[in-house]
């Protein structure tokens, strides 16, 4: 799933491409990825785009006062063309979930794949009627350390689960998640409000740095080659077998029904294997 710095750098491109460039036609592929009917889709035709911007890990395109704001969730992606095919999309022929074409022919593709459609579109006046916009928490490269002390003070949540919780921090996934802890040298299991001060203070910073220097490696790179350059910033997430970079010891995981962590037990658990649920289920 695309996370801040991913989001951060579609902004960065679609913002350097379609500014003040009017929308010729918003096409849907899927009819289910669209969440709204007021306004129109088809009232964006003819409206140039005004701003590019970034609310957590959801994209907001505002175009003369309307906003076409999308969530690309786990499978979906953006794809950009210079000149976008002359034929329509066909609903439910291809994995193109919404085309948006400019006046001069260039344009995107929202893409998902596989069978669980997540994908979400709306068309709104104004971001704040996005439920999922709604309700998120800040930002953490705008938050101060006493402001994010403050969330994790008598929070009952492990911190991994409250660093992906959209509500308490915006942007945040499971692959920086597993970073930021990485940095950090905190377990994931580790309740949050039991932190001393300087483990919040590490965890602070490792949130920062880790998604300041992912920005940067994202900045001025074209969608496509956006996923790649997640892949290879990552030290732990995604590694398992491989060698901690910081002690050599190996990365570990836990895997969940729908999801999988990474960490390294030198670094961040005292040497300490995480228990495996799924692997221990099959144990027995």
């Amino acid at each position: 799933m695309p996370e801040l710095p991913e989001v951060q750098g579609l902004v960065d491109f679609l913002r350097s491409r379609v500014l003040d460039l009017p929308v010729a036609k918003v096409e849907l592929g899927s009819f289910s990825v669209l969440k709204t009917y007021d306004p129109p889709v088809d009232s964006l035709g003819g409206l140039s785009v005004t701003d590019v911007r970034r609310h957590g890990k959801w994209v907001d395109l505002d175009v003369d006062g309307i906003h076409l704001i999308f969530h690309l969730s786990r499978a979906g992606w953006l794809r950009w063309s210079d000149a976008l095919p002359q034929t329509a999309v066909r609903p439910g022929k291809s994995p193109i979930a919404l085309r948006v074409r400019f006046a001069d022919d260039s344009g995107f593709d929202l893409t998902e794949q596989g069978t669980q459609k997540r994908l979400a579109a709306y068309v709104v006046r104004d971001p704040s009627e996005v439920p999922g916009i709604a309700s998120l928490g800040p930002d953490p490269l705008d938050i101060s350390r006493a402001d994010f002390a403050a969330l994790l003070a008598d929070s009952r949540s492990q911190v991994k689960g409250l660093l992906r919780d959209q509500s308490v921090i915006a942007g945040v996934g499971n692959a920086y998640s597993d970073e930021v802890l990485h940095a950090a040298k905190l377990s994931p299991y580790t309740v949050a409000g039991k932190l001393t001060e300087d483990q919040v203070t590490a965890l602070y910073e490792a949130l920062r740095d880790i998604l300041t220097e992912a920005i940067a490696a994202a900045s001025g790179k074209p969608a496509k080659d956006l996923k790649d350059a997640k892949r290879s910033g990552m030290r732990v997430h995604g590694r398992t077998g491989e060698k901690c970079p910081v002690c050599g010891d190996v990365v570990r995981e836990v895997s969940f029904a729908d999801r999988s962590m990474q960490y390294c037990a030198t670094c961040q658990t005292g040497g300490k294997t995480l228990a495996d649920r799924r692997m221990s289920r099959l144990l027995k």
